[in-house]
This record gives C-alpha cells, sequence and structure tokens, in this order.
C-alpha cells in the first residue's frame, strides 16, 4: 500500500511539473497596463519607448506602490553605480505583487548592489586589459569584441560591463570607430567581429548600416555578430526596415539575451520571426541567476520556447564576479544540475553550453556534468542521461589486435558494373 501511494504522489509530482511547463511556455502579450489610453501609433514606436522609460525613484514608486524597502534604498542609489532604465513595454511584464517575480529581479534596483564582496570585480571579464584600442576587446587570437555605445534600452542589475554602461559610475566612454577598425584592418587574423555595448540596436538604421558596411569591406573579415537585447526589452525597435537593411550584410549572426520564459512575448515572437524571415541566424545568450531560472522546469521551458522562436540556445552563463551581483548569483552546482536534466530530456537543439567566464580574463569555460567515468587506451566507459553505464570499446592504438596470416590471399577488389556508383 506504501508502494502503491509513492507511485501515485509520483505521477501528480509529474503531472504538475507538466502543467507548470506547458504554462511558461504559452505565448503572451505583455500588454498596455498604465499605458492603455497610449494610441498605438506611440506605442509601436520604439522612440516613444525609449522616451517614456522608467528612469526615477518617483516613475517607479508612483507605477509599483509595493516596492521593497530593499528596492526603495537601492533605487535612490542606483544612479551612483547603474542607472535605472525599463522601457513601458518590459514594465507590464513584472508582477507587483511578488517580490520575486523573475522580471522584477533583473531590472529594479536592490540595496545589495552596494554591497562588495572581496572576490568580486569592477571587470570580471578582463576587457580593460585586453584592450589595444578604446572601445576594443580582442582576447581571442580570431575574433574581437567592437563595444559601440554606452547605453542600452533597459539596464540589467547584473550586468558585466555595469562600469561602463549608462555612465552612473563615470567611466565616460568614448568609442573612437576610426581607431577600431584601423586596428581591424591591420590584423588579418580578425575574422569574426561582435558588436555590442551598451546595445548596437539603439543606433538609427542608418548609423548601424555605415558601421556594418565599414567592417563588411574589410577583406579577411568572414562573418558579424551582433549582441543585443532590444529584441526582449524592446520589440518595437525590430521592423520591417531593420531587417531589410541587416540582410545585406550576410553572414550576419544576431544573439539576443533571454533569461525567463515570460520574457518571450507574442511581441517579441514577432520581432524575431522577422529577423529569421531576413536570414538572419538566431542564438541567445541566458544568465543563470537566483529567483530567475535557476530552475530545471523554467529553464527546459525557456530553451523549447526559444526554439519555437527560431532561436538556438546558444550559452548558459554562471553570473560574473560583478561587484553587488552576489544577491543575484546561483551555484554552479544548481548550473550543472539544470544541464543534467536538459540533456536527454529535451531536444539537442535546446540545450545550450554551460560556461563559466574566467575571472581576469581568462574567456569561456565549458563546465558540464561528468558523462565519461573512465578511460584508458582500450574503452571509455560512459554514463547516458539516465544513469545507465556503457563501455565504448576502441582497442589498443599502438598495435593490430591480430596479425596476418603470411599465407593469406588478398582478395582482389572488382570494379562495379558500368553505371552502378558507389554508397
Amino acid at each position: 500500500m506504501h508502494r502503491n501511494t509513492d507511485t501515485q504522489s509520483t505521477s501528480a509530482e509529474g503531472q504538475s511539473t507538466r502543467l507548470r511547463l506547458n504554462s511558461l511556455k504559452e505565448f503572451r502579450s505583455a500588454g498596455r497596463g498604465f499605458w492603455r489610453d497610449v494610441p498605438d501609433r506611440d506605442w509601436n514606436d520604439w522612440h516613444w519607448q525609449l522616451k517614456h522609460r522608467i528612469t526615477t525613484l518617483e516613475q517607479l514608486q508612483r507605477l509599483m506602490p509595493t516596492l521593497t524597502p530593499e528596492e526603495y534604498a537601492g533605487t535612490q542609489l542606483a544612479n551612483q553605480k547603474l542607472a535605472l532604465a525599463i522601457t513601458p513595454y518590459f514594465f507590464n511584464l513584472i508582477d507587483p505583487a511578488d517580490e520575486n517575480c523573475p522580471i522584477r529581479r533583473q531590472v529594479i534596483p536592490r540595496i545589495e548592489e552596494t554591497h562588495t564582496a572581496s572576490w568580486e570585480m569592477s571587470d570580471p571579464c578582463g576587457e580593460d586589459s585586453h584592450s589595444p584600442v578604446p572601445g576594443l576587446v580582442h582576447r581571442y587570437p580570431d575574433r574581437v569584441l567592437f563595444l559601440v555605445t554606452d547605453r542600452c534600452a533597459a539596464y540589467c542589475r547584473y550586468c558585466t560591463r555595469s562600469r561602463l554602461v549608462s555612465n552612473a559610475a563615470g567611466y565616460d566612454f568614448h568609442p573612437e570607430f576610426d581607431k577600431q577598425i584601423a586596428y581591424i584592418e591591420q590584423h588579418p587574423e580578425v575574422r569574426d567581429v561582435l558588436l555590442s555595448g551598451g546595445d548596437p540596436l539603439l543606433f538609427s538604421d542608418t548609423r548601424l548600416e555605415q558601421l556594418l558596411r565599414r567592417l563588411r569591406a574589410i577583406p579577411h573579415v568572414e562573418f558579424l555578430r551582433i549582441g543585443t537585447r532590444i529584441p526582449i526589452f524592446l520589440p518595437q525597435r525590430i521592423t520591417p526596415e531593420l531587417c531589410t537593411m541587416l540582410k545585406q550584410f550576410h553572414p550576419l549572426f544576431l544573439s539576443i539575451h533571454t533569461n525567463h520564459p515570460r520574457e518571450l512575448t507574442t511581441e517579441v515572437r514577432a520581432g524575431l520571426g522577422r529577423l529569421a524571415e531576413a536570414g538572419i541566424p538566431l542564438g541567445n545568450q541566458s544568465v543563470l541567476l537566483k529567483y530567475v531560472n535557476d530552475d530545471v522546469t523554467v529553464m527546459q521551458a525557456l530553451v523549447q520556447k526559444l526554439l519555437l522562436c527560431r532561436v538556438k540556445p546558444y550559452y548558459l552563463y554562471q553570473c560574473d564576479l560583478i561587484t553587488g551581483s552576489a544577491h543575484l548569483r546561483a551555484n554552479v552546482r544548481t548550473g550543472l544540475e539544470i544541464m543534467e536534466h536538459l540533456r536527454g530530456h529535451t531536444t539537442g537543439y535546446g540545450v545550450p553550453t554551460y560556461v563559466i567566464d574566467a575571472p581576469g580574463g581568462g574567456g569561456k569555460v565549458p563546465v558540464s556534468p561528468e558523462y565519461v567515468l573512465s578511460r584508458n587506451r582500450d574503452r571509455v566507459v560512459l554514463r547516458n542521461y539516465e544513469g545507465k553505464v556503457f563501455e565504448y570499446i576502441e582497442g589498443a592504438t599502438d598495435a593490430p589486435a591480430y596479425k596476418v596470416s603470411e599465407n593469406f590471399d588478398t582478395p582482389k577488389v572488382l570494379a562495379p558494373p558500368p553505371g552502378l556508383g558507389r554508397c
């Protein structure tokens, strides 16, 4: 009887998980919320969205009177480190009744941002130490990071470049495109240029086109990439005109940044669809965050929902050791458990690479559960996603497994009949 009760309990838990997964995967509109009376022509204009961002404590408190003491104090001090900015569209995704709302945690400041541990860094990826000219990072042999601006549509509270973006900390970032492009021209090993910032899609179509054209004119640059969170924060920016302009510069890849399935609304799906129809390969980069996506069902829903938007889950980042981010950092053990759950339980295309950007500029280091249990020159012992163990036999590589007899007659290979192709 006890065993039957356990079976029923397990079945009920499984059904509950499936229901939750399906609910998270539903596409919903962000809606209008407080801006329900705004005309369509304004609401769907990305310039209007930028102009009406929430940027002050007074605005935030009026729109969300449920601010906690930690959020109130954090917002008071926000502009001393990383500015507050939330588009009206994205604000509508916040649950004002839930302090741990996964959208709220990402964009509303908290007083914990002022707490700094001794191991945290203002430049955890060591970008400044790999910057030969202002605004260009050359950390990997064949590719460069081209920083174009210090502005974003909204500001993530865990931002790796919080020292730079929004200029709240007085970094005084001034990219010099001529010097950045000249450096690339002088280094033929650079075949890949990633535009980031800040967010490159805040540029006008004309200005972005001019920059892409200059980079595409460099013979040894094979392809271009754009890193952006605009399709998530500001899907109104993904206009047909923008997509038509971008498709001139193939091969051009675009990496978006999504952390929770709720961010993938009907508006976002439509914008990503326009980019995909323009032939632009889309990848997603997520950051593992406490109270946001440190949950196997949430992450499974996210990667499956991304595939429905024609986006390949690319990286899952362990949150960098950026100053003031401890309250948002999930631990590596949780990340490994999530990866263990995804492997074999969802489409292979939906499994990102879990990486730690080695502190101080060591680059991305893949981290994964242990599937190779042991190995020697003859065999590899493997474990699959179910925990079952298998042997893969290789045989010794320094000597043949058998000797050919001296009187062995080598058979002749017959030519195939005329007209019969080879397999």
